[in-house]
């Protein structure tokens, strides 16, 4: 029998369970996964998916309050290297004999060689992770992950091949700090790949990247899995992702085991309770944000004249919900950076208009963009918290705001609400710190940041990639709250089909820098969905 025919077991999960200042995050939780198998995670924010994915990490202050983690794998009795536990199969790095080892993880010491040599073999991809060495192209950043070893042709063979698996082949030169968000972590993920580990770890590896290209990364992966006969535990929101890839599934909520075993059940009893629902749009005002042959151009040593915007003309009116949308690299980032004043114009013109007067976005100081930028609110997609101030002072003290403390936590409480955290839970909330919230919680906190503001315009940058669909349904009634309240004008880059077209009033399709068409929702994601996904240039 050969290996690809054989299936063992890799990785065993046995009734772990875990707290957090006496909260359950975690209850008796098992699984067995096989060599080339993959074990789906799902559940709204704070179901305990990321808290089980630090777990098999070994992140120290994640270790189990009761429960095992058993890695299996095959040591080398002459150079000590793991490989997967196949019985009998030489080490694959010197040729020695190997023995089977079942390791019960989280029973060795910190700094135990054993526990050490495991913990070198798991790859993980965290949400919203976009660390590159800024200054070296993509290529560069993906072989320098390659272990040692692999010297050479193989070495740069190696790195396109992962970048392949990843869709990214055709940004190979690029410099990592130019990339999109989404381009980011796909070359995180294609670095991880390329360390070659025996287990991978992934907590929403697909939620920032738009559908068509998520499909091209589930089915690398998958591929992956089956033919390094791996295994691959991760979590998502995002029920497509979840039957397409795993093999089993768990449903957590509040860190219990709801559901678990064939995929498409569970993903069935996670939807129960999500209904989409089509917003009604009101009366929009007069232009508010105009560009007019709008172009941003760099200049590349490498690759000399980069277009990221080309000449895009377009009007936002005063309480319009407009969305940019296109694949990861299309220029809907640099656009709205450009429209926040954060990016000039390296030629044409984008204006906000001011009271009566017309706003330069590429003017300098007080006298230019320094006139529209107290009154622009950016949610980023690369957003960060301040780790050691709680809720309410990165809600209030944090970002500048200046009013009584109980006005401050009043308005904060005001934007929870809004942002979808529930009433009775706000007061223990505004306390906590970044590091004890979900992904997803966190992520809303930066979204009520935003609000707390009360800014006319609010720009959102992917600001549904780690959320599940239900609180994805709560913000786009936020937003079309705020819009109807407040007279806030929105402008969403977003890859979230239904996000968009439950909240938006138009949406404007980007491709290679460019505004392909423009028109209703629903008109336009029909036309993005049959654009080819763009390989090379």
């Amino acid at each position: 029998m050969t290996m690809a025919q054989q299936s063992v077991d890799l990785l065993v999960i046995e009734n772990v369970s875990k707290s957090f200042d006496g909260r359950c995050v975690l209850k008796d939780v098992s699984a067995k996964l096989s060599t080339g198998k993959i074990l789906g995670l799902i559940g709204k924010s704070a179901a305990g998916k990321s808290v089980l994915i630090h777990m098999l990490r070994g992140s120290e202050e994640y270790a189990p309050d009761s429960g095992r983690v058993i890695y299996n794998v095959n040591r080398c009795k002459k150079c000590g290297d793991l490989d997967l536990p196949f019985p009998g199969v030489k080490c694959s790095k010197c040729g020695g004999e190997t023995e089977t080892l079942a390791v019960d993880f989280w029973s060795l010491k910190t700094d135990d060689p054993l526990r050490q040599a495991v913990k070198g073999h798991i790859a993980i991809m965290l949400q919203r992770t976009f660390a590159l060495f800024g200054d070296m192209t993509v290529v560069e950043n993906v072989m320098e992950a390659i272990p040692a070893d692999v010297q050479g042709d193989d070495r740069i063979n190696k790195a396109i091949e992962m970048l392949k698996l990843v869709n990214m082949t055709h940004r190979t030169t690029h410099i990592a700090r130019d990339l999109s968000g989404g381009e980011k972590q796909r070359v995180v993920m294609a670095r991880q790949l390329a360390k070659e580990p025996l287990f991978f770890l992934a907590d929403e590896p697909t939620g920032t990247l738009d559908p068509t290209t998520a499909e091209i990364v589930h089915k690398g992966l998958i591929d992956y899995v089956r033919e390094k006969n791996i295994c691959m535990v991760f979590a998502s929101h995002w029920p497509e992702a979840i039957d397409r890839m795993a093999d089993e599934a768990i449903l957590l909520e509040g860190g219990n085991v709801v559901n678990q075993g064939e995929p498409k059940k569970v993903t069935a009893e996670f939807m129960k309770d999500y209904h989409f629902e089509k917003t009604e749009h009101s009366e929009l005002g007069e232009p508010l944000i105009v560009l007019d042959n709008a172009a941003k151009h760099y200049f590349s040593v490498v690759r000399g004249v980069v277009k990221a915007v080309d000449g895009v003309s377009f009007d936002i009116k005063e309480r319009e919900v407009f969305a940019l949308v296109g694949y990861s690299g299309a220029g809907k980032t640099t656009t709205s950076r450009m429209i926040a004043g954060m990016t000039p114009a390296t030629s044409g013109s984008v204006k906000i208009r001011i009271g009566d007067d017309w706003v330069d976005m590429s003017e300098s100081g007080f006298a230019g963009k320094g006139r529209a930028t107290p009154y622009i609110g950016f949610l980023h997609q690369e957003y960060t918290l301040y780790p050691f101030d709680t809720v309410l002072q990165n809600l209030s003290t944090c970002i500048g705001m200046k009013m009584p403390a109980e006005l401050a936590k009043v308005k904060a409480i005001q934007v929870l609400q809004s942002v979808g955290f529930e009433k009775q839970n706000i007061e223990k909330l505004l306390y906590s710190y970044p590091d004890s919230l979900s992904v997803g919680e966190c992520q809303r906190i930066a979204f009520a940041q935003v609000l707390i503001k009360e800014p006319r315009i609010i720009i959102l940058d992917e600001p549904t990639g780690t959320m599940d669909p239900i609180t994805k349904t709560i913000i786009a009634k936020s937003v079309i709250r705020a819009r109807e309240t407040l007279g806030e004008t929105f402008i969403v880059v977003s890859h979230d089909m239904d996000f968009v077209l439950n909240c938006s009033d138009r949406a404007a399709f980007m491709k290679g820098g460019k505004v392909v068409s423009i028109g209703k929702p629903d008109e336009v994601l029909e036309e993005f969905a049959m654009e080819p996904v763009p390989e090379g240039e």
